[in-house]
């Protein structure tokens, strides 16, 4: 049967029992009455009355069970409507949120902690997902003295992640929703800001390393020229041109360094030019070819008949052509020849438009596979002493890094020591429609 029908199951016998009481009375006020041979009107009228009492106090009982149903009623529907409201506010918070009780069981948490912790199951123990004794401890310590507490918790798989826990004494009425006593984790994910601050820390140290060595040796050189070597002719000339090489350096370092920082401060928008690579790529294998023949390298360069519309930035394409081959003729001159190659790439599968591959190939040493992953980072060189003798500021491929995926392209890189180098681009091809700006 229905809820609403409970009250009225429950009065019904004590209506019952109040009607069968007035019929008694009523019987033996008629009794009385015939006993006694004459029909007295009190005893009818108080016949009457027992009747009306008893059909008033069964009534009453009934109404008094209907309202009672109703506060029920507005308490449940109030109590639901509360915790719809709790789980809806829990659900769309995007930080992983956990709720335990006065014995660390779960009471409830939210998908972003469930997609975190995947063990995590309502009314487990939390140590059976979340192995972490400062934590834990944490939890037993904040139930103990009531005071908000906030702790470190690190993760190594299946990618290295940081958060901020923040634990909190449950407030308010917690009877609400079943918990006489508790705590609220909260979640706060402080990977991206850790590694920011390492990077920055990184930067600094490395720029500030790089920039240290030639400003020593221009103070050293100048310090000679103005003591021992003040009328040195031979001396002056030799140690000018040293000073020169090393401000110049320190000049490639700074422009690096800048160029880095503009593309960084753009990577989220995307070129919107049409300019054609054909042309960028034949500029700069002609622009680099002398220096390749004073390293004794030819470049041969195989380029299609027609031109190549990409959506980019002209300075910067030619930024990342100028970068990959002249790292190509510096590094891998021992092998004599340098191909680049352009071509374009019919779609496959669920690619939106064409796309264009362009390669550097060398021929020389190589790099060892260790080194591969981390070519991109700022300053990794993987022989410090010959990429400053080559001129390298190790902030080259960094910035090809970062243009190639403000294009929303891809860098791969592949080699194997003894056989070379091959540095490979994929940029989405421009579609139809869409017109080259001025060259």
């Amino acid at each position: 049967m229905r809820a609403q029908d409970e009250p009225e199951r429950a009065g019904s016998p004590v209506r019952r029992s109040a009607v069968r009481g007035a019929l008694v009375a009523s019987l033996v006020f008629v009794a009385l009455a015939a006993f006694r041979g004459q029909w007295d009107a009190w005893l009818l009228a108080a016949a009457v009355v027992s009747i009306s009492l008893a059909a008033t106090v069964g009534g009453s009982r009934r109404g008094l069970g209907e309202g009672l149903l109703g506060t029920r009623s507005r308490l449940q529907s109030r109590e639901a409507r509360r915790t719809g409201i709790a789980e809806a506010l829990l659900a769309h918070i995007p930080d992983p949120v956990i709720l335990v009780d006065q014995r660390a069981l779960v009471v409830e948490a939210n998908a972003a902690a469930r997609a975190l912790l995947p063990g995590l199951k309502t009314e487990h123990p939390l140590s059976f997902a979340l192995r972490s004794p400062d934590v834990l401890d944490g939890i037993d310590e904040v139930l103990v003295s009531g005071a908000p507490l906030r702790i470190e918790y690190s993760e190594r798989v299946p990618t290295e992640r940081t958060f901020e826990v923040h634990i909190g004494p449950l407030k308010g009425d917690s009877s609400q929703i079943g918990v006489q006593s508790g705590v609220v984790l909260f979640f706060r994910d402080q990977t991206s800001a850790r590694r920011l601050e390492a990077m920055r820390a990184d930067f600094v140290a490395n720029a500030s390393h790089e920039l240290r060595t030639p400003l020593a040796s221009l103070l050293g050189f100048i310090e000679t020229l103005q003591g021992p070597a003040r009328d040195d002719a031979r001396a002056r000339e030799r140690f000018l041109d040293i000073m020169r090489g090393q401000a110049h350096r320190m000049k490639r370092l700074i422009d690096d360094l800048l160029s880095l920082s503009r593309i960084e401060m753009r990577a989220h928008v995307l070129p919107t030019e049409a300019v054609d690579l054909m042309s960028i790529v034949a500029q700069m294998v002609e622009t680099l070819t002398p220096l390749a023949r004073d390293r004794g390298v030819t470049i041969q360069a195989r380029l299609p008949d027609r031109p190549v519309p990409v959506l980019g930035d002209r300075d910067e394409l030619l930024r990342v052509m100028e970068n990959l081959i002249e790292n190509a003729v510096k590094y891998g001159e021992s092998g004599g020849r340098v191909d680049v190659e352009l071509a374009p790439l019919q779609p496959s599968g669920g690619e939106a438009r064409p796309q264009v591959v362009l390669s550097v190939r060398d021929y020389g040493p190589g790099i060892a596979p260790e080194h591969l992953p981390r070519l991109t980072e700022r300053f990794y060189r993987v022989d410090v002493a010959e990429s400053r003798d080559k001129g390298g500021t190790g902030l080259g491929l960094a910035i090809v890094k970062h243009i190639i995926n403000r294009h929303r392209g891809i860098l791969d890189i592949s080699s194997e020591p003894g056989r070379g180098a091959c540095f490979t681009v994929t940029i989405p091809e421009a579609v139809q429609g869409e017109t080259a700006g001025p060259q």
